[in-house]
């Protein structure tokens, strides 16, 4: 197995993912800021905040940040030690450590198209907003109207597709880790101005003080589950990305300092978009999802002094942050596609940025453009049937999966012999990293998948 670089002679755009071409990141930075990046997303700046509100406050976040510690850094360190050990895609890396268990990479191959079609659609909605804010024509009522519009829909939803392609079908180096080390730091500049600003506001006292002020009173079993499910969720997990990624990793990087380092950089922002969103919103309840950011931030922008630039501002930082999500989420079919078709870059980011757009329609006109697509199931839409069905059934089962074949298929000791060739000062941590992913994680994630199977709703 060759864990050298690729070749410097061959077009990584014209290779294909073989044990002697595979390419790997140019450095672990790279790596670690397109991990970053992968994780970071719309569900960070606007879920993240919303979640934390309607779970308790500060409290919520005390509950989160020892779910992330616990359950998504060991579960982050078992998939990319996979992905390096293996150098495959999802279903090859499942293929080779446990011959049999290839559908959980499968599933997460499909899970991460289905999650791409219709986050996709979300993500054309940041660039529709920029674009208004920049013409001065934001709205806070005209939601409803934007998302019956089958036009702006479709057109927004194909422009972040096209822009999405265009950033993979550059490669690894050349494309994702480039597009990393631009975007990222450029991502936390324009938070930390945005935070500065909203840190001015006359709300931004009572919005700091529910969000940093744990109430004991308020911790419930609900506090628990949405934690750990924002924890997991908002790190990339279950789908194959990080799996994907820790394939690009040369065998000299050390695992253990990836991982924590990407888990750092993903709930920083996490952190940040709370210190964004409570100072602008105060602590007055509000509605989730997409309500909080295109109905209720709009509003505020509309009545504080500069509310045009700040807008303009907010939706590039939230274009910035879905951009690098979809990247990583492509990626994973694309990977599979050069290593199990053989097919060529080019060809592979062409088939799935026409999957992927496809597939995304009809979540586009399940809003409002399509009265047929809006209620299919039990009065659920088609974007909201796939965001159960991939964004949380098929991303806690891959999780679960995953820590399974680890600790029983593949075993423990060879995942734990490929983490201490690279870093051997985890050595004394290593038993605790299995209890972790034998006990602790499962029995967490398994929790999610029962409440998603028995309400019937997400955890979103």
């Amino acid at each position: 197995m060759d864990t050298g670089r690729s070749s410097s002679n061959h077009n990584e755009s014209d290779v294909t993912m073989s044990e002697t071409q595979r390419p790997h990141w140019g450095s672990k930075m790279g790596f670690i800021l397109a991990a970053a990046g992968s994780a970071i997303g719309l569900g960070n700046i606007w879920r993240f905040p919303y979640i934390t509100q309607q779970n308790g406050g500060g409290i919520f976040v005390i509950v989160y940040l020892l779910a992330v510690l616990f359950i998504g850094l060991p579960v982050m360190l078992g998939e990319i030690t996979i992905g390096r050990h293996t150098q495959r895609n999802p279903v090859g890396a499942y293929g080779r450590i446990a011959p049999g268990w290839r559908f959980v990479g499968a599933l997460g191959i499909i899970s991460g198209l289905g999650i791409l079609s219709y986050y996709s659609v979300v993500a054309g909605w940041t660039i529709g907003y920029a674009v208004k804010s920049i013409g001065g024509s934001l709205d806070p009522n005209g939601f409803g109207a934007f998302l019956g519009d089958w036009r702006q829909q479709i057109g927004y939803l194909a422009a972040f597709s096209l822009l999405t392609s265009f950033v993979v079908a550059s490669g690894v180096q050349a494309g994702i880790e480039r597009m990393a080390r631009v975007l990222m730091p450029l991502l936390f500049l324009l938070m930390l101005g945005l935070i500065i600003r909203g840190l001015t506001l006359p709300t931004a006292g009572a919005g700091l003080k529910f969000y940093l002020m744990p109430d004991v009173d308020k911790l419930t079993t609900k506090t628990f589950l949405f934690a750990v499910g924002q924890a997991f969720f908002s790190l990339s997990l279950g789908m194959g990305a990080m799996l994907t990624y820790g394939a690009y990793l040369k065998k000299e990087d050390n695992l253990v300092t990836c991982a924590v380092a990407v888990v750092a950089l993903d709930t920083l922002i996490a952190l940040m978009a709370g210190f964004l969103i409570f100072p602008v919103i105060g602590h007055g309840l509000h509605k989730g999802g997409p309500s909080l950011v295109f109905v209720t931030m709009i509003a505020q922008f509309s009545h504080m002094t500069g509310g045009t630039v700040t807008a303009i501002l907010f939706f590039v930082l939230l274009a910035l942050a879905a951009l690098t999500s979809t990247v990583s989420l492509m990626e994973v079919f694309i990977s599979y596609l050069i290593d199990e078709w053989h097919m060529r870059r080019l060809s592979a980011v062409v088939l799935t940025g026409t999957l992927s757009f496809a597939l995304g329609v009809p979540s586009a006109l399940s809003l409002g453009a399509v009265p047929s697509l809006t209620h299919i199931i039990h009065g659920k839409g088609f974007l909201d049937i796939f965001d159960f069905a991939f964004g949380n059934l098929a991303l806690t089962l891959g999780g679960l999966l995953m820590c399974i074949v680890l600790i029983y298929r593949w075993g423990f000791r060879h995942a734990a012999d490929e983490v201490l060739g690279s870093s051997p000062k985890f050595r004394p941590f290593a038993q605790t990293w299995k209890i972790l992913l034998q006990y602790v994680a499962p029995v967490a994630i398994a929790g999610l998948l029962i409440y998603c199977l028995v309400t019937g709703t997400g955890l979103s």
